[in-house]
């Protein structure tokens, strides 16, 4: 007996993507957003196949998204942000409330979404992971989002 694997392939071609970016900390956001475009040009997309939306905030970013997958244009959406903790909670709850609003509009409307939001400690955090030691975070969840688009396509 053979197991049946599925598994999605690292290609862009064809597909229509919207990118969902906030503006806070937007230093840190730009270079995931280049990172995400790079990663889908450099696998077979078109930048002409992109929708980048820009928000104030993380807070902001799911009810676009959701929007954006509810409306049948996109394949897929990428949240792409960056929350720096400060010395409130405020952070916590913006966090989290992006989690889960992203989580929910990507289940109610069937649409894949990656989840490139920075939880960053510090700012050099942040740096890290926004192309420096740490690797680009807006590349993992585009190269996320694009393995599960090609997934989902095969169920």
């Amino acid at each position: 007996m053979t197991v049946q694997t599925i598994e999605g392939q690292l290609n862009a071609k064809g597909l229509k993507v919207a990118i969902v970016a906030a503006r806070f900390n937007d230093f840190i956001v730009d270079r995931l957003i280049s990172g995400a475009i790079d990663y889908f040009v450099r696998h077979g997309g078109s930048e002409d196949d992109l929708t980048l939306v820009r928000l104030p905030g993380a807070f902001e970013m799911p009810i676009a998204a959701q929007k954006l997958a509810r409306s049948g244009k996109y394949d897929g959406v990428l949240v792409l942000g960056a929350v720096i903790r400060g010395a409130t909670p405020h952070f916590d709850y913006v966090c989290s409330e992006c989690a889960k609003g992203v989580a929910q509009a990507s289940m109610e409307s069937g649409v894949p979404m990656g989840f490139g939001l920075l939880t960053c400690d510090s700012l050099d955090q942040a740096i890290e992971r926004a192309g420096s030691k740490g690797g680009n975070k807006g590349v993992e969840a585009a190269s996320a989002l694009l393995e599960t688009i090609r997934v989902l396509e095969q169920l």
